[in-house]
């Protein structure tokens, strides 16, 4: 395992500085639909081989191999994950110490060994994001999988040339498999787009497989049977991971030039905790600034949708859109001519009064009409 373990350390001083260095975009949760992959090095624990029903072979121990990952999922936009992934891992064989009994004819330089184990597997996982470090580019995450794993061993050969015996095996078997996972994701500039580093713990129940010794140079079968052996892995991957449904951050439009201030006047029009729709009060007071408008010397009338911090800051961004835009046309309803509005959306980013996130305070949730 010095081998897997020198280069697990050289995976990690290579890939983190580099993710690092490509993440300067602020930490934005997961929201709808995302797609990610990621590949890297997997660490496939010494396996203890026994024969089906009971009592020790010997053990297989492994070189440093792969490991990759594909995986299509939704967030909540919460921190909460849910993704179905398909996987794929590779180890070539080390070493062997097969059959306690004839452990000298497998072991040292007379020994040869060859072929490999590769494990496919289906599972359904879950995760969460921590919302630590909002102002930094970076989310750590942790996650749980189950699912099914098809285990082969191809072409697995251990041969003993002082007693002419070979020990080999070549089958499939499947197993529940079960997983856990802990990442961090390093956002980069592109909206909705990270670079994530992450170590799996990936384990099946222990797979049987068919294996016989073989006499050489003949190949006569002297034994054959069912045999058992662990499956635990260690994976540390770097990857990429896209979220369809994110957009950029809103910039607050800037700030028009203020007029004489004997000449403005304000209408606050209020909403219901994620409404948009006008309620009946809302209306009376669209239709006394439309009243003023068509009364004062108004050259231009300015709509200010805005939100509470209850939400994510993108749905905000829309949601206070969509309130600016209903009561745009409210006023073209009550014959204020549309050429005289300058429609904006702030979002949560102007709040009247300031909240920690997550917050549902009514005052935020307003239009702002200002006559000009």
């Amino acid at each position: 395992m010095t081998r897997g373990k020198t280069v697990l350390a050289a995976s990690l001083a290579v890939a983190l500085p580099l993710a690092l260095a490509a993440a300067p975009a602020r930490a934005q949760p997961v929201s709808g639909l995302y797609i990610a992959g990621g590949a890297g090095v997997n660490l496939l624990q010494s396996t203890d081989v026994e024969a089906k029903g009971g009592g020790t072979l010997g053990e297989i121990d492994w070189q440093a191999g792969t490991a990759s990952v594909l995986s299509l999922g939704w967030g909540f936009g919460n921190g909460l994950r849910a993704e179905i992934e398909g996987g794929y891992r590779w180890n070539h064989i080390d070493k062997a110490g097969i059959a306690p009994s004839l452990a000298a004819p497998f072991s040292g330089a007379l020994a040869q060994y060859r072929g490999s184990q590769r494990t496919v597997s289906v599972m359904a996982n879950v995760l969460y994001d921590f919302a630590l470090f909002r102002d930094l580019p970076v989310t750590p995450y942790v996650g749980l999988g189950a699912g099914w794993a098809w285990i082969e061993t191809h072409k697995l050969r251990a041969t003993s040339n002082v007693f002419g015996l070979r020990f080999a095996s070549d089958d499939w078997d499947n197993r529940f498999a079960y997983q856990a996972i802990a990442g961090l994701a390093f956002n980069l500039p592109v909206p909705g787009l990270a670079v994530t580093a992450e170590y799996r713990f990936f384990g099946t129940l222990s797979p049987e497989h068919d294996a016989r010794v073989i006499a050489l140079p003949g190949g006569a079968v002297v034994a054959r049977g069912k045999v058992e052996a662990d499956n635990l892995n260690h994976s540390l991957l770097v990857g990429v991971r896209y979220n369809f449904g994110q957009v950029a951050p809103a910039r607050p439009a800037p700030a028009p030039a203020a007029a004489p201030a004997p000449a403005a006047r304000t209408f606050l029009v209020f909403f219901d905790w994620d409404r948009a729709d006008l309620t009946a009060r809302a209306r009376q007071i669209v239709a006394e600034a439309a009243q003023a408008a068509r009364t004062q010397q108004v050259t231009r009338i300015e709509v200010a949708g805005h939100a509470d911090r209850s939400g994510t800051p993108q749905y905000n961004q829309r949601l206070s859109q969509r309130r600016a835009d209903n009561v745009a046309a409210e006023l073209v309803r009550n014959g204020v001519p549309r050429e005289q509005i300058v429609v904006q959306a702030f979002g949560e980013s102007r709040p009247l009064v300031p909240t920690a996130d997550g917050v549902r305070e009514p005052q935020n949730r307003r239009v702002e009409i200002v006559l000009r």
